[in-house]
């Protein structure tokens, strides 16, 4: 492995502003060390808290509900923890989950974990078993008798940070790392555990206050150079993931003046301008044929890649991905560049990467632009016509999303794991960031049939999943957005499958295996929930039902009964899968 990390220097740009003095203050009233936590999440930003309560974290509940911070019960722990992920990335603010002890914890787990693998700030609050009551089979218990505590309890591969609050003394360290991690780069999840009768115990030192700033990492003059000299080699491309969406403005400049070719990872869509002429299409999974065309054909010298990992979905570790001359690769996490391929020759760069872009920029000036005189390849846009079949082919279907929800509204989009995000993929087109969620990393089945409702909670505003059957059925929150009349939209993908496990198991020359799902009517579940649905059984319905979906302001699910036959462009994943000895 090639890989080269070159020397970063401190840029103070960051600071913790809920916080304005460094000293402790004291507190005009008689805090418990419950309302002192909540204190300290109000200080820090936290506008919303999402759980499921329970007895043993009561105390903190009932200080949640006294403080500034929005309080909503979810049905599941998990549903509230993938919704507090997709909080945080529409509003810009960490998000508190709540759980009582044992299962409450457990639950949120699957959550927890995704948020860690989609770089969001969220923090876990839990009740755990006091101590003395710990391994004598307390209800629920939590302690080290019952649970895995190395793995839950302490910082590691899930928590960027995990304690459990026995004093309160202890709150000012707490409150101190907590900011840390709040005010870095990238994602931190947290987790604090709180025993049931420490809650309601009285603070006994002063209410901390912290004020800290960040030291953003950004390339040194010198590598800044060096980058300049290599991009002037000859052609390059840009390779855009969902780590450089803070980016977007500088991307484009920095590609129209130098003639780049731009490709995106799925999560990185709408970053670039998806009609730019520049743009040659979405990498991995449900990608584009275009990107393997310009690497073939096209040849450039150098990647320049921005803010993605380059992990299975988004490049399947290609080679023909690889340039001759090798990657530039910006990360404000040294540990990704050279990781996805560790053969090719990496010129490695810890840094901000709107910073990094910005410097790039003064050495690539508009005077001296160099803008692309060649054609591109780009992806190929194929409308079909609406047919009167009795089956909606889910292609028509993306057409019309694409007509009435991504050019007809500002809302989110989001695609569920499964064939709905290889459609949406594939299909759908945005021309700004934070328009399109998906999540091709941890990828979990339930992330944004409940996500949906974070994402309309904290933008206030319209947001649409794109879901398939099993998901639908497994976790929803359908029910909290009634109760709270969030604006949330379901587009349900009803074939009566795991139709991505059905087909893949076919191509992967598996037989006899059951993928099947009994036929569901989603609009009657809806109905049974309080909220309003449509149920689309031929094209020719499609674009009056999704209109009302989005004309509505209450939560509304779309039940589209589409063809099981028809093959999504996820051929890539089981390429992949066989390379991986996943076939008989």
């Amino acid at each position: 492995m090639d890989v080269k990390f070159q020397d970063t220097q401190a840029n103070t740009t960051k600071q913790l502003n809920s916080s304005k003095q460094a000293s402790h203050s004291k507190p005009s009233e008689t805090f418990s060390i419950a309302k002192a936590v909540v204190k300290i999440l109000e200080d820090m930003g936290v506008q919303y808290a999402f759980g499921v309560s329970g007895g043993a974290i009561a105390p903190v509940w009932a200080a949640l509900h006294q403080s500034s911070i929005q309080v909503l019960h979810f049905r599941h722990e998990a549903g509230a923890a993938f919704a507090a992920i997709e909080a945080y990335f529409a509003s810009d603010r960490p998000v508190v989950v709540f759980t009582t002890t044992g299962p409450g914890i457990t639950n949120a787990l699957t959550g927890l974990l995704a948020a860690r693998w989609e770089g969001a700030k969220v923090i876990l609050v839990s009740a755990s078993t006091s101590a003395p009551q710990r391994g004598r089979w307390a209800f629920q218990e939590t302690s080290a008798y019952t649970m895995p505590s190395t793995s839950i309890f302490t910082s590691g591969q899930i928590f960027h940070y995990a304690t459990n609050l026995e004093y309160s003394d202890e709150l000012t360290e707490i409150s101190r790392r907590l900011a840390l991690g709040l005010a870095q780069p990238g994602g931190f999840v947290a987790y604090l555990s709180i025993p049931t009768n420490i809650q309601t115990s009285s603070l006994t030192t002063s209410l901390p206050r912290v004020t800290l700033s960040h030291a953003v990492a950004t390339a040194s003059e010198e590598t800044i150079a060096e980058c300049v000299r290599l991009l002037s080699e000859g052609p390059f491309a840009i390779w855009v993931g969902f780590g450089a969406r803070d980016a977007a403005e500088e991307i484009r400049l920095l590609a129209e003046r130098t003639g780049a070719a731009v490709m995106c990872s799925p999560r990185g869509k709408g970053i670039f301008p998806e009609d730019h002429p520049q743009f040659v299409g979405v990498t991995g999974f449900a990608g584009h044929k275009s990107v393997l065309t310009y690497m073939q054909e096209y040849y450039p010298l150098h990647t320049l890649v921005l803010g993605t990992r380059l992990g299975e979905f988004t490049s399947f570790w290609n080679p023909t991905m690889i340039p001759e001359r090798g990657f530039l690769h910006i990360d404000i996490d040294r540990d990704v560049p050279g990781a996805a391929y560790p053969d090719a020759k990496t010129f490695a760069i810890q840094s901000d990467i709107k910073v990094f872009i910005k410097e790039l920029l003064k050495h690539f000036s508009e005077s001296n632009s160099r803008p692309t005189t060649v054609t591109l390849p780009r992806p190929e846009l194929d409308l079909i016509k609406p047919c009167t079949g009795s089956l909606v082919r889910p292609k028509v279907l993306m057409d019309a999303i694409q007509q009435v929800i991504v050019e007809g509204s500002d809302a989110v989009v989001m695609a569920e794991s499964g064939n709905s995000f290889a459609w949406g993929i594939h299909h759908l087109r945005f021309t700004k960031p934070g328009r399109f969620r998906v999540s091709t990393g941890f990828g979990s089945m339930g992330h944004f049939v409940t996500g949906v409702v974070g994402t309309a909670l904290a933008r206030n505003g319209k947001a649409v999943a794109i879901v398939g059957d099993g998901a639908m059925l497994m976790n929803n929150e359908i029910s909290t957005a009634v109760q709270h009349q969030i604006p949330a939209v379901w587009i349900v993908l009803n074939d009566s499958y795991y139709n991505m496990c059905d087909q893949g198991l076919t191509l992967l020359n598996f037989k006899g295996m059951d993928a099947k799902i009994t036929p569901t009517n989603f609009v009657e579940i809806a109905k049974g929930m309080g909220a309003d649905g449509i149920r689309v059984e031929k094209e020719s319905d499609i674009q009056v039902a999704l209109e009302k979906a989005m004309a509505v302001s209450s939560p509304l699910v779309v039940d589209v009964l589409i063809d099981p036959t028809q093959i999504p462009p996820s051929e890539s994943r089981n390429q992949s899968l066989i390379s991986q000895g996943a076939k008989t």
